[in-house]
């Protein structure tokens, strides 16, 4: 009697040790579990090319400096690149007044009753614009910025830099194919826009 009296009593305590090895188990891959679904939910993957590439999502505050630099750098590449073709000048200020708002047409609307856009086209002249830096304020909204740039103006004979300085207001939009940055740029002004230097094309 006293065997079995021990016997059970080790019974118990193995099973005992069993189920809470178990419960301890049972713990530990839900927690593994919940991590990696958290770890998995935080990550994006953009197809490219064919290719699935991973990218890391984060609180869009963590990334405004980021994105505001590029909005304004691709707004300005679009509205100053420039060649002398009507569609060419066309396309690229239409995708340049998607990403702003009325100050900028307003600049376009000027241009082209002085004849810019014209004089390009009979002139046979390209622009292509190089930023050079650009210096944005998240600390208060809308966010205020200013861009420094080179214009490169190409003639037949000749070609022209000049210096252009420009500033503005960023404010939040929805995204859309059209502005993927989710921001519209407004009040937007050129404060200078000077000639550097002229150099002689070689033929």
């Amino acid at each position: 009697m006293k065997n079995i009296e021990t016997a059970f009593q080790h019974v118990k305590m193995f099973t005992v040790v069993i189920v809470v090895g178990c419960f301890l188990l049972c713990g530990f891959v839900l927690f593994k579990s919940y991590q990696l679904a958290a770890i998995t939910q935080s990550k994006v993957y953009v197809l490219a090319n064919g290719k699935a590439l991973e990218a890391m999502a984060a609180e869009r505050k963590d990334n405004i400096p980021v994105e505001a630099r590029d909005h304004i750098k691709t707004f300005h590449q679009y509205f100053f690149s420039l060649d002398p073709d009507d569609k060419v000048i066309q396309t690229n200020i239409t995708k340049a007044l998607y990403l702003a708002d009325a100050s900028a047409k307003r600049q376009y609307g000027d241009l082209k009753e002085n004849g810019y856009y014209t004089n390009i086209i009979s002139g046979n002249i390209s622009q292509q614009i190089t930023v050079d830096s650009i210096n944005v304020n998240v600390d208060t909204y809308p966010y205020y910025f200013r861009c420094f740039a080179t214009q490169k103006i190409i003639r037949s004979t000749s070609i022209a830099y000049r210096s252009l300085l420009t500033e503005g207001y960023l404010r939040n939009v929805s995204r859309s194919d059209n502005n993927p940055h989710g921001f519209l740029i407004e009040r937007w002004n050129t404060i200078e826009n000077k000639d550097l230097r002229t150099e002689a094309r070689q033929h």
